[in-house]
């Protein structure tokens, strides 16, 4: 079936889900939105919530109902939420890694009974694992199925550099690579704040000191650990992710974003899901950018292949089935 322009489908009405629904009707470039939840009450009291959001003079006229996968079949984009997310405290990644890949499962079973059209983006956690899961063992189109891996990342990272800097956040450039966790790295010659390079921010912008290259990644890797300290989950940063994401499907922006996608050479590497930059347009993630690395950053973005390769190898996914 041919998919419908502007009909997106949601999975999963939880508290990502939820603050994605609403990030997402106020896009004004959907016509028409489709929730899907196990707890089918749960998705009908998401769905009347934000209807009456559309009353409202800045609102389309959205279409906005629960649904089942059948609404897949025409569907244009699918956007996966559904699983546990991690709980304050919780540091067994494996447990929810087990959890979300039996979630992944049933989703991926449904959804390619009546597409593999739609472009799908994965949000739910271990993203880069569960990305690699739908991707491989689902013959997905591999352009159409992507993570929003380090997206979220790379936006706390250029508040933090921005905010030192005295700029619109929107002024700094640059990308956190690898894994949406631990052994993400920042290419540092790759970051500069409106063209000037970081390393003279302190003159251009009149900083006291160099900024701490160790700090901000530190302070970014950790962001979405405070928060769910603090909140007890996180909800704002990754809809607005995900809202940028479909801005770009839609519009067919052809941005270049980092998202999580299976690399098949790409960097040297194989048989793993991380982020790196893409364009993304109308079909997907329609082309990885392979930037020009220093050998250290390289070497790192090795070494977080190699991280989530072991994890692939804890949960039994060492490689795509054949």
């Amino acid at each position: 079936m041919q998919p419908k322009d502007g009909k997106l489908v949601l999975i999963g009405a939880g508290m990502v889900g939820s603050a994605t629904l609403n990030a997402l009707i106020a896009l004004n470039l959907l016509s028409e939105v489709v929730v899907i939840d196990q707890n089918t009450d749960k998705a009908k009291g998401e769905v009347m919530d934000a209807l009456h959001t559309t009353a409202f003079a800045y609102s389309t006229n959205v279409t906005i109902r629960a649904g089942s996968y059948a609404d897949c079949a025409d569907a244009a984009i699918i956007v996966m939420t559904a699983g546990p997310s991690i709980q304050p405290g919780d540091t067994d990644r494996r447990s929810l890694a087990e959890k979300n890949l039996a979630v992944m499962d049933g989703v991926m079973r449904q959804v390619t009974r009546y597409t593999r059209s739609a472009v799908i983006i994965v949000v739910t956690n271990p993203v880069d694992l569960v990305t690699y899961y739908g991707q491989t063992h689902f013959s997905y189109p591999a352009e159409k199925i992507f993570g929003t891996g380090t997206l979220l990342d790379t936006a706390r990272m250029r508040q933090i550099i921005a905010s030192q800097c005295g700029v619109d956040s929107k002024n700094v450039h640059g990308y956190l690579f690898g894994e949406h966790g631990a052994s993400a790295f920042i290419p540092w010659s790759m970051v500069s704040v409106a063209g000037v390079p970081l390393d003279e921010a302190p003159r251009v912008f009149g900083l006291p000191a160099a900024i701490d290259k160790a700090e901000v990644l530190d302070e970014t890797k950790n962001a979405g650990l405070r928060v769910l300290k603090l909140k007890g989950y996180t909800s704002s940063g990754i809809s607005q992710s995900v809202a940028r994401l479909v801005k770009a499907l839609v519009l067919n922006e052809r941005c270049i974003l980092p998202v999580s996608t299976v690399l098949a050479g790409e960097y040297g590497l194989t048989q793993v899901a991380m982020s790196v930059p893409c364009i993304i347009g109308k079909n997907g993630r329609e082309r990885i950018i392979e930037v020009g690395l220093a050998p250290a950053e390289h070497a790192q973005l090795e070494a977080c292949c190699a991280s989530l390769q072991d994890m692939l190898r804890q949960v039994g996914l060492a490689g795509p089935e054949q």
